[in-house]
């Protein structure tokens, strides 16, 4: 919402000098968080976890799925980028293949580019074809007795050269994964919140029918201030609370980080910025194709909303 928004500002001026503590304490502005995020997201998606960073977040979704689905593997798309923590370079091949490589655990996908990528937009069904591939790296894990816990993957992937999936994949991939007993992972770090302008999240742009099962948020949540969330369902979130070892983040969800969530989702409401991110993602992307036009070195202009790709090509 813009750096040292004015409403930003007080609302963590206020906090600050009423109480901030850890959050053994409660506190209603947890509670009235939650709830407000909880409107902007898919009905099943009613419990949350508030932590300090995507990193973070991202770790707890792993977390997540292999405890609700017993299995260990997680497949993800190549370039994929989803955090520091060892257990996050792990499942991003955009660090992990400059450094230890690739774990036994660990599965890489295509990216479905249908630019760039191994099925174009000439390509009689792309979708299925990408979808495909996610269900033959689940055969062949399951024939080296391998069992998938996830598929993660940034809605939109941002690392990965800000991808615009084809409509309708994750539907497909998400069949395959349910099928093998994993669970769906939408990672809206970097490009939740209004930013893609149509939408409040990312995934949306896949179809209203399409729900995942964990999603995890950071940088805009807070405004740059430490803030992160997974959102997930009773199902998991029962199975996790199973193993009696309950969840505790010092700082997650303290009183000043969700009076600055909430004031964050107020200035978004307050100001448009959805409508606005569509406004100017769209002139953005008129002016640049008419770089295009003039400049055969550009060989692609992708987005929605204010999430934008130029390809250049040789």
């Amino acid at each position: 919402v813009g750096h040292c928004h004015p409403d930003i500002v007080k609302a963590a001026h206020e906090q600050n000098q009423l109480l901030n503590t850890n959050s053994r304490y409660l506190h209603d502005n947890l509670v009235d968080y939650a709830e407000r995020l909880s409107k902007t997201l898919p009905e099943k998606l009613c419990i949350f976890y508030f932590l300090n960073s995507g990193s973070e977040a991202n770790d707890l979704a792993l977390r997540l799925a292999r405890q609700y689905t017993k299995h260990e593997d997680v497949i993800v798309l190549d370039h994929a980028y989803h955090g520091h923590l060892t257990s996050l370079i792990d499942i991003s091949p955009y660090k992990f293949r400059n450094l230890e490589g690739q774990k036994e655990w660990v599965h890489v996908a295509p990216v479905p580019d249908t630019y760039r990528g191994l099925y174009r937009e000439d390509h009689e069904d792309a979708v299925t074809a990408y979808a495909d591939e996610v269900k033959n790296i689940i055969e062949q894990a399951h024939k080296r007795g391998r069992k998938i816990a996830a598929f993660f993957v940034e809605s939109l992937p941002s690392v990965g050269g800000q991808i615009i999936p084809p409509a309708r994949y994750f539907q497909k991939v998400a069949e395959h994964v349910h099928k093998a007993g994993g669970v769906f992972i939408a990672d809206e770090i970097q490009v939740g919140f209004g930013r893609v302008g149509k939408h409040f999240w990312a995934f949306q742009l896949q179809g209203e029918d399409f729900v995942p099962d964990i999603v995890t948020m950071g940088k805009p949540i807070g405004n740059g201030h430490p803030l992160a969330c997974v959102a997930t369902t009773k199902e998991i979130a029962e199975a996790f609370a199973g193993t009696g070892v309950e969840y505790f983040n010092t700082f997650g969800g303290n009183p000043v980080s969700c009076a600055i969530g909430l004031a964050v989702l107020d200035v978004i409401e307050k100001e448009h910025l959805q409508a606005h991110a569509t406004e100017v993602g769209n002139f953005l992307m008129k002016i640049l194709k008419e770089q295009q036009i003039k400049h055969p070195i550009i060989g692609d202009v992708r987005g929605c909303g204010l999430f934008i790709g130029v390809d250049l090509i040789k």
